[in-house]
C-alpha cells in the first residue's frame, strides 16, 4: 500500500472528474471475493480487483466501498473477523482501523450494502459502476442493481474518468514498475542461464518463477516459454530441450505492490544463433530499437506500430521473403503475415492495463478506429502518447506454417509473398524482444536499473558466460 494521502486524493479527483463530466448520484466500488477452486476452502491464488487497489488499497477480499459524487461522503463496507475466523486466521485489524489507514470516514457492514443501494434507487440516484471482470462482482452487482448484463449497464463516464487517471502513471507508481521490473530482469536472467539441451521446459519455469514467489506476488501472467515461439500464447512446458532451437521466453513478475513487468526474448537454445536465426533476429532487434527510438510525447503508438511494419517488411524484402513496394505492403498488412499482433499494449497494475474497463476505451483515442487487418487489428494501443504512459515494446516475427497456407489457398499478398522460399521457414518457429518502456517528457525509457541481452552479440555473450 502507498500512503493514505495518495488514495484520497485519487478518490477526491475522480469525484470531482465525475462533477465535471456533469455527473452526479453514487460511485459503487465492488473488491473481489475468494473462489474455490476444487472445493469452498481451497481456493484460487488470492488476487483483489485493480481499480479497487488504485482507489482502496485494501487488499482484502469481501468489501465495497460507496462514494457519494454529490456529498462527497466515503463509506467502506466490510465485516470484522469472528472467533471462527480468529481461530483459522489469528486476530486481525478492526475495518475502523483499515478505513483510517486509506482516509475513509465510514465504516458499515458488508451486509448494510444491499440496503444503502437499495435507498439510493429508491431515490432514484444515479449508481455509476466499473465492468466486472470476475464472476462474483457480476453476480453482486445484478443482486444490488437488478440489472441483467453489468457489461453495457456500466458506467461509461466512470469508465473513462478511471482510465484517463490510471493511463497516467504517477511517480510513486513508475517506482513500482521499475521495482517489479528489477524482478523481471531476475527472473529472466535465471531463465536464461537455465538453458541446456535435454533439459524439460518445465524445470527452467520452476525456476524463473521461483523468483517471482520468493520476491514478489508472482507472475504477473502465465509464463510463456517454448521452442515453438510460433505459437504466440504456447502455456504448454512439457517439451525437451534441443539443440539449434529457438526459445521464446515472455514472462513477468507482479510485485508485492501488485506492478507488473513483461520481457521476452528469444534465445538460441545452443548457445550461438545459426546464420538463418541470427538474420531474423536481427531484424527484430532492428525494429525494436525503431520502435524506441520513436516513442515519444507527440506521436501514436499507431504510427510507431506502422513504421515497425514498414522496418520488418523491408528487412524480409533484403532476404528475399517478399517482394514490391513497401509502402503498398504496409497497406495492404502483408507485415500481419509475421506478425500478427499489436505492437504493444498498457502495462501497470494489470499486465495489461485495464483492459477488463474496454480495450478500445483504454487503447484509443476518441478521433481513433481500429483496425481490421491482422496484425494492425491487435493493437491494444493506439493512443497519441504522453509523458507518464507506460506500454511495451514487443515487435516479432513468426513463420506460422498454417496462417502462411491459409494466405496462400486465398490467394492473399501473391503480388508481395515469396511463397516458394517460405516453405524452407516452415520449421524456424518464431521471435519476439518485448520492453517496458516509460513516455518521458522528451522522448522514453526502458524501465527497470537495466536492460536484459537484446543484440544477437549480446545475447551470445550472456549465454556464453
Amino acid at each position: 500500500m502507498f500512503s493514505k494521502d495518495v488514495y484520497i486524493r485519487r478518490r477526491q479527483t475522480l469525484l470531482a472528474k465525475m462533477k465535471e463530466a456533469g455527473q452526479s448520484g453514487l460511485i459503487l466500488f465492488v473488491g473481489n471475493a475468494e473462489a474455490p477452486a476444487q472445493y469452498k476452502d481451497n481456493c484460487y491464488k488470492w488476487r483483489q480487483d485493480s481499480s479497487w487497489l488504485y482507489f482502496m488499497g485494501l487488499d482484502e477480499p469481501l468489501m465495497a466501498a460507496i462514494l457519494d459524487i454529490d456529498s462527497g461522503s466515503e463509506t467502506l463496507f466490510a465485516d470484522d473477523v469472528e472467533i471462527d475466523d480468529i481461530i483459522w486466521m489469528g486476530p486481525q485489524p478492526s475495518v475502523r482501523s483499515k478505513a483510517d489507514a486509506v482516509g475513509i470516514a465510514h465504516t458499515a457492514p458488508y451486509g448494510a450494502l444491499g440496503q444503502a443501494i437499495a435507498l439510493a434507487r429508491k431515490s432514484a440516484r444515479k449508481i455509476h459502476f466499473l465492468p466486472p471482470s470476475r464472476y462474483y462482482n457480476t453476480l453482486k452487482l445484478m443482486e444490488l442493481l437488478g440489472c441483467q448484463q453489468t457489461g453495457k449497464e456500466a458506467s461509461e463516464a466512470l469508465v473513462k474518468a478511471v482510465i484517463s487517471m490510471r493511463l497516467i502513471k504517477e511517480d510513486i507508481e513508475i517506482e513500482a514498475i521499475d521495482a517489479a521490473c528489477a524482478l523481471g530482469y531476475e527472473m529472466h536472467s535465471v531463465a536464461r542461464d537455465s538453458i541446456a539441451i535435454g533439459l524439460v521446459e518445465q524445470e527452467i519455469v520452476g525456476k524463473m518463477e521461483g523468483v517471482a514467489l520468493a520476491k514478489g506476488w508472482g507472475v504477473s501472467f502465465p509464463t510463456i516459454l517454448t521452442q515453438h515461439g510460433e505459437t504466440l500464447h504456447n502455456h504448454g512446458h512439457a517439451a525437451v530441450i534441443e539443440p539449434g532451437r529457438l526459445m521464446v521466453i515472455d514472462a513477468g513478475v507482479e510485485s508485492n505492490e501488485h506492478y507488473a513487468s513483461d520481457f521476452t526474448r528469444t534465445y538460441p537454445t545452443s548457445g550461438k544463433f545459426t546464420a538463418r536465426q541470427r538474420e531474423i533476429y536481427q531484424l527484430v532487434y532492428d525494429c525494436n530499437e525503431l520502435a524506441f527510438s520513436l516513442t515519444r510525447p507527440g506521436i501514436t503508438y499507431r504510427e510507431v506500430h506502422l513504421a515497425t511494419a514498414r522496418k520488418m517488411l523491408e528487412g524480409l524484402q533484403a532476404l528475399g521473403i517478399v517482394k514490391g513496394d513497401l509502402d503498398e505492403m504496409v497497406a495492404e498488412g502483408i507485415a500481419g503475415l509475421f506478425q500478427p499482433h499489436g505492437l504493444g499494449h498498457n502495462m501497470g497494475l494489470d499486465v495489461h492495463d485495464m483492459e477488463d474497463l474496454g480495450e478500445n476505451l483504454v487503447g484509443y483515442d476518441p478521433d481513433q478506429t481500429r483496425a481490421t487487418q491482422l496484425g494492425l487489428r491487435s493493437l491494444r494501443m493506439a493512443r497519441r502518447l504522453v509523458p507518464g504512459h507506460v506500454i511495451t515494446d514487443e515487435p516479432g516475427i513468426y513463420f506460422i506454417p498454417a496462417l502462411i497456407e491459409k494466405f496462400k489457398k486465398e490467394g492473399l499478398g501473391k503480388d508481395f509473398v515469396n511463397y516458394a522460399k517460405l516453405e524452407s521457414y516452415y520449421d524456424f518457429g518464431g521471435i519476439r524482444i518485448e520492453d517496458d518502456v516509460l513516455v518521458t517528457a522528451d522522448g522514453a525509457r526502458r524501465l527497470g536499473p537495466r536492460r536484459l541481452p537484446a543484440s544477437p552479440d549480446e545475447v551470445e555473450a550472456a549465454m556464453a558466460r
